[in-house]
């Protein structure tokens, strides 16, 4: 899995920037800007950012600002702020998905187009429902994971 996320956030990577240096090339320097690149460019550069977002909720490497652990001893404590903190991810990203479902299924009844290219938008709105129900399972699976740690951690005394 962590071979075929590198893959494809490398490749669309690649991708958003080059078709923005050709976008800044041919406007700027050819001044013959290119019709629709830019709405072309959204397809790939939301899929970026939700693929990147999922592969650090697999990897559980959000941004974080750990400012309790300072002042907490134990790693007992530190673990049950951590749970709490899932718990509180959890809910909201429980929310989000729900209303991001929602937006999915509005999507996909609509069915508009985008409105050079013609390209149904339903390909780059669908990635936010997908997206954060990805977020949402690997949310599940490192709270699964810090509860079975909490739990197995000695009681200090």
């Amino acid at each position: 899995m962590e071979r075929l996320f590198r893959w494809v956030l490398t490749v669309l990577m690649i991708i958003v920037a080059g078709m923005e240096f050709i976008q800044v090339a041919t406007r700027y320097v050819l001044q013959m800007p290119m019709m629709g690149l830019e709405e072309i460019l959204v397809y790939f550069a939301l899929w970026l950012y939700v693929l990147g977002s999922v592969n650090a909720s697999r990897e559980d490497t959000q941004i974080t600002a750990n400012v309790l652990d300072v002042f907490l001893k134990t790693e007992r404590s530190k673990l049950m702020i951590r749970v709490t903190a899932d718990i509180m991810g959890l809910v909201v990203a429980l929310w989000l998905t729900w209303w991001a479902w929602d937006y999915f299924l509005y999507s996909w009844k609509v069915w508009k187009f985008s409105p050079t290219r013609y390209i149904p938008t339903f390909y780059a709105e669908c990635s936010l429902f997908i997206g954060l129900a990805l977020m949402t399972i690997y949310g599940s699976v490192h709270f699964v994971r810090n509860v079975k740690r909490l739990l197995a951690s000695p009681v200090e005394a």
